[in-house]
């Protein structure tokens, strides 16, 4: 591409009011044709195993630089809690296309049969050589008390024939010795079930911390959580994804885990005491007599097959159902949050009445899921109800007629209806819990769509093909390069084209421009948060950039931590910060530093800038990109703030998007972008005169050189 216009014309659109000259063409921005230096890669990368028949991810962006960091240079994200210490820079499974032949309800189906891997993918590392060095003790020992305790529910069925025959045979000695023994049976399995309680909720907190912390991390490294913002997907609502859907999605696989070992272990051990009890059933039918052996297990399984098959085929709705009812909860949590924070905006503009019909409308989709799953909660209790009712009486009214001709004992009936229910429950498992099963799988399903656009993101910065822009260092001592620089949206549309700008240490660089033709979309891009695009913009080395942005962000906490942002608040002295405050007309304030407070919505919007510019002399960055960063302050505390920059910082490189022409005075050069077919380009590079310069020479030419060449 041709370098950007360095000699505008006098008429030049870009020059206004006679206070621009062109810049010297020593100064001229030639293309560059040397190679862009390529992202460096991660050191702390681990392998990880990459399943088949992997899906295809959205496209994805690059990180950018932290606030107040080097830009050429990519942090790792902080050490995680002592409890979950995952890896969080671990690479994503590699992405494979959907079978072409796939319709697209098909590939939809594919898509979200391979969300259960791709959970399992990520949540099985809490076991790895990367994961919670507790994991597999707190496992083994949950198992082995389950292994223990089904020992003692063994105990305790034999203890139940052997009471009941005591009973029946009219044996105080035995009933009075076996009323002994019950008490040390019923502590040492209440003791067991209680260890379990313990251990299976302590493996539940800590897997939920170390994926949380690993999930959490990759959200917020390399600005992913603006990105996800800008492109389609199914990862909406990620905070309630990241809470409730987290919890859900790690702490019901423990308890299914243990439930179903349990069960087979109960089955399993209870099965042979209804094979050795029940015996064999004669009856005659038809004039044949007919043997059923072990028909106290065939009764079992027959029941349990009904029981299931019912389950299954009342719930086949419910995971969808309880995937849609999450939705619409984490939707209706959002237009909530949305109200509170920008309650004053509404307020003003006196838009309860349209705020409440949203609300309404959201609420309604939650109570229509609602009726909907109650129907389903209805049908699968029905079955659930039913088959606990009936599984004690069963054994009992197979085992009377061998009761009543004497073939088996009180304490037999009683340990068969004991064991019966046991083996029931063991294979009913799946019908007592199909609803917490949807739940987890909804849950998990939402977990793994946000794992899976983070994938596409941490993919596409590791991939210099998918059109990313580049990130390297400068090598001629200039602060900031742009080569050959060219800013898209994620689908490819144009917004700047081909753009060559080099900026020097302490230039101060106005961007302007009409609404519409990309600036702020430019200065995200050499923030780094906006990655699509092609060529590249290179740092000076060591060198820390800081951003201010037009609507600053305060967090909560104290005034003292709001002002230190993103640093620590004890990263400075009280006074320090209290100076800062004085500096940016925020004096008033200092008495309340350690004040807990709304902030957000105590301070007005042009307080929160002078914070924000508070920030910016505590940082003391060497680049600073101001977009729209004085728009709520009238033009006398505008050029107060820039004085202030200027004086406080005077080495600083300032990048400024701003519409208002008054700021040209506290800046040396200014680029215009002017908007084209295919997108907009930079049509004009010029110096600036300051203002307060240019009415010195005025004066001097009109009153002599003794003229005081100051403002007037």
């Amino acid at each position: 591409m041709p370098p950007a216009k360095r000699k505008p014309k006098p008429d030049d659109s870009a020059i206004e009011r006679g206070e621009s000259k062109p810049r010297p063409a020593s100064r001229a921005n030639a293309p560059r044709h040397e190679k862009s230096r390529q992202p460096k890669s991660r050191a702390d990368k681990a392998a990880e195993d990459k399943p088949e028949d992997r899906l295809k991810e959205g496209k994805a962006r690059q990180g950018r630089p932290p606030a107040g960091g080097n830009p050429s240079e990519q942090k790792a994200p902080a050490d995680a809690a002592p409890e979950a210490i995952g890896h969080a820079g671990t690479p994503p499974p590699e992405a494979a296309e959907p079978g072409p032949a796939l319709s697209p309800e098909e590939a939809e189906r594919a898509r979200k049969k391979y969300l259960l891997r791709r959970f399992w993918i990520s949540g099985r590392g809490y076991w790895g050589l990367h994961g919670d060095r507790l994991a597999w003790p707190l496992t083994i020992g949950l198992l082995t008390l389950i292994c223990v305790n089904v020992g003692f529910q063994y105990g305790i069925n034999r203890w139940n024939r052997a009471i009941f025959d005591a009973i029946e045979q009219r044996d105080a000695h035995t009933v009075y010795w076996l009323s002994a023994i019950f008490l040390p049976l019923v502590a040492g399995s209440i003791s067991l079930v209680v260890a379990q309680v313990y251990i299976r909720m302590t493996m539940q907190r800590r897997w939920r911390s170390w994926l949380t912390t690993a999930v959490i991390q990759r959200w917020l490294a390399s600005g992913r959580y603006y990105q996800l913002n800008l492109v389609k997907g199914d990862h909406a609502n990620p905070e309630a994804r990241l809470t409730e859907d987290l919890r859900i999605a790690t702490e019901s696989p423990v308890d299914f885990v243990a439930g179903v070992l349990n069960a087979f272990l109960s089955a399993s051990t209870f099965i042979v005491v209804l094979w050795t009890i029940g015996g064999a059933l004669s009856f005659s039918l038809g004039g044949s007599v007919i043997t059923v052996p072990g028909f106290l297990v065939v009764t079992a399984v027959i029941y349990a097959a009904i029981t299931s098959t019912s389950m299954f085929f009342i719930g086949r709705h419910f995971v969808e159902l309880s995937e849609q009812k999450n939705q619409t909860e984490a939707e209706f949590r959002y237009v909530l949050t949305r109200v509170r924070e920008n309650g004053e905006s509404i307020a003003l503009l006196g838009g309860e009445e349209e705020e409440n019909a949203g609300i309404f409308r959201s609420f309604a989709a939650v109570l229509g899921r609602w009726a909907r799953l109650t129907g389903q909660h209805m049908r699968t209790t029905l079955v659930s109800q039913g088959s606990s009712l009936f599984a004690p009486v069963v054994p009992v009214l197979l085992c009377a007629p061998k009761f009543l001709d004497g073939s088996m004992s009180l304490g037999q009936v009683m340990q068969a209806a004991s064991a019966f229910a046991l083996v029931q429950g063991a294979f009913g498992w799946l019908v007592d819990n199909y609803p917490r099963l949807a739940d987890w799988n909804a849950s998990a399903r939402r977990i793994a769509s946000l794992m899976m656009s983070l994938d596409g993101l941490e993919r596409a910065e590791e991939n210099d093909k998918l059109g990313r822009i580049q990130r390297g260092e400068t090598e001629d001592g200039a602060m900031l390069s742009l080569r050959n620089l060219s800013v898209t949206l994620d689908d490819g549309t144009s917004v700047v084209k081909e753009t060559e700008v080099e900026i020097e240490p302490g230039e101060r660089v106005l961007v302007s421009g009409e609404s519409g033709t990309g600036k702020s979309t430019l200065v995200r891009a050499i923030a780094g948060l906006w990655p699509w695009g092609s060529g590249s913009v290179d740092f000076h080395p060591g060198k820390r950039l800081f951003m201010l942005p037009q609507r600053p962000y305060i967090p909560s906490g104290t005034l003292r931590r709001a002002t230190a942002y993103p640093a620590a608040a004890d990263n400075w002295k009280k006074a320090e910060i209290a100076a800062a405050l004085d500096k940016v007309g925020l004096g008033y304030l200092k008495g309340r530093l350690e004040e807990e407070a709304p902030w957000d919505q105590t301070l007005s919007g042009g307080e929160k800038q002078r914070l924000a510019f508070a920030r910016l002399l505590l940082h003391a960055p060497d680049i600073v990109v101001l977009d729209e960063a004085t728009s709520a302050l009238d033009e006398k505390s505008q050029d107060t703030m820039m004085q202030t920059v200027m004086k406080e910082l005077p080495t600083v490189t300032i990048i400024s998007v701003a519409h208002r022409a008054e700021l040209e005075a506290f800046h040396t050069r200014k680029i215009t972008l002017e908007r084209r077919e295919g997108g907009a380009r930079l049509v004009s590079d010029v110096e600036l005169v300051s203002r307060k310069k240019k009415r010195g020479l005025i004066r001097r030419a009109l009153w002599g050189s003794g003229a005081n060449g100051g403002e007037g």
